[in-house]
């Protein structure tokens, strides 16, 4: 492992050297890649699929394991839409001149060597590499063992175009060791490694918090809430919170917890269900909610739990103040939206939710890098320190001070 790290250690320092044209003209060449490469790479993901099956998987963790060629072509054109931002590193943040005449300048540069723990999704792969290179960061990257094949059959691709343009596989590579042990180990290099970036299931994200010397950024569980409020438009509601769960219920900015007014709920409840029957969503509700329309009963634990699947938690609160209490208790700071044409329970909702994206009158599916316009992102950072939200190229450079003098001395 240290052997390993210490090749991709050297290899950060060549990408310094390399210009914002040339990483542009290198990402084409690996999205094209992809694409010519696609036979070999749906056979990758058949192999992760049969063992998906084998092992019983969840039907939401298949969902974001599958691989065909409209999803080959959308990771091809995520790292183009990468290619198109504007280059993060070396732009001048601020600058000033001192009392004794220093020219301090802010500057942007990368972090360095960034290990990327993830679970399930291929796609990341290739869009977490992106955003590295065009970043002018090393990634180092440990997928799931479930999309074993398939993050292999990625990264060889994108390695050989590194080849060809005469640059080091180490730039973006998957560590040898793919074990508990291996990331163990990954975690605790801060001698070669400068970020860590789990995204994942609470377990991991609890265990590389709790073991990692490295800095980390973590991508915590994705408990999102909408609260429809007594001044919502039903039509808007309705459609908002259909989309929040059932568009891609697998996904971490997906609706678990939808929270609704008590002076509405008798009315709005039983349109809501019509709507999520048709969608097939198993649905979870307190006393109130069950009093309405069938339901299960929602615990706490179900209040706490991120489903990752078509099944939604109903809540009757009281009021704008009720929603920010359930939320306060639940949330996990990802994403969290209101649904209200009153500017006042508006403001108060937005000033009172502290989450990395808080939406009114939307979707918290739109929590997403290239929805933002990032071109892609390496996660959802549930931190508030460095990044937060979507995390694109901004979120992987730092920032060095270069001051010039003349001769100055203190």
């Amino acid at each position: 492992m240290e052997q390993f790290l210490r090749k991709a250690k050297d290899a950060s320092r060549v990408l310094s050297t390399i210009s914002g044209k040339e990483k542009n003209r290198i990402l084409n060449e690996m999205a094209a890649a992809l694409r010519n490469n696609t036979k070999d790479l749906i056979e990758a993901n058949v192999k992760d699929m049969i063992d998906g099956k084998k092992n019983n998987l969840t039907s939401a963790l298949m969902d974001r394991l599958f691989l065909d060629e409209n999803r080959i072509d959308a990771m091809a054109v995520a790292i183009e839409e990468i290619a198109t931002l504007k280059d993060p590193v070396g732009r001048v943040l601020d600058g000033w001149i001192t009392e004794d005449g220093l020219n301090i300048q802010k500057v942007s540069i990368p972090i360095g060597v960034i290990g990327i723990i993830y679970e399930s999704r291929p796609n990341v792969t290739s869009d977490t590499a992106a955003l590295c290179f065009k970043s002018s960061n090393v990634c180092v990257l440990k997928g799931g063992k479930e999309a074993q094949n398939s993050n292999e059959a990625i990264a060889k691709v994108l390695q050989a175009t590194l080849r060809k343009n005469n640059l080091a596989e180490a730039l973006i590579s998957l560590i040898p060791d793919a074990s508990r042990e291996g990331v163990s180990k990954l975690i605790k290099m801060d001698k070669y490694v400068d970020l860590i970036i789990p995204r994942g299931g609470a377990g991991l994200i609890k265990y590389v918090s709790e073991n990692a010397t490295v800095s980390v950024v973590k991508h915590d569980k994705g408990q999102c809430h909408t609260y429809i409020d007594k001044d919502a438009k039903f039509d808007n509601a309705i459609a908002i919170a259909i989309n929040a769960k059932c568009q891609r219920p697998g996904v971490c900015n997906a609706m678990e917890t939808l929270l609704v007014d008590r002076t509405i709920a008798s009315d709005l409840l039983p349109k809501l269900k019509i709507k999520f029957d048709k969608e097939h969503t198993k649905l979870k509700g307190c006393l109130e909610t069950q009093a309405i329309i069938e339901a299960e009963h929602a615990t706490d634990e179900d209040y706490d739990t991120e489903y990752l699947a078509n099944i939604l938690n109903i809540k009757v609160v009281d009021g704008v103040d009720g929603a920010i209490e359930h939320i306060v208790r639940f949330g996990s700071g990802h994403s969290e939206a209101i649904i209200t044409e009153n500017i006042t329970t508006t403001e108060q909702f937005l000033n009172a939710i502290d989450a990395a994206a808080v939406y009114v009158n939307a979707s918290t599916r739109f929590t997403d890098g290239g929805a933002f316009g990032f071109g892609a992102e390496v996660g959802i950072s549930t931190n508030k320190l460095h990044a937060r939200g979507p995390m694109g190229i901004e979120g992987l450079n730092t920032y060095k001070f270069k001051i010039y003098g003349s001769g100055q001395i203190r």
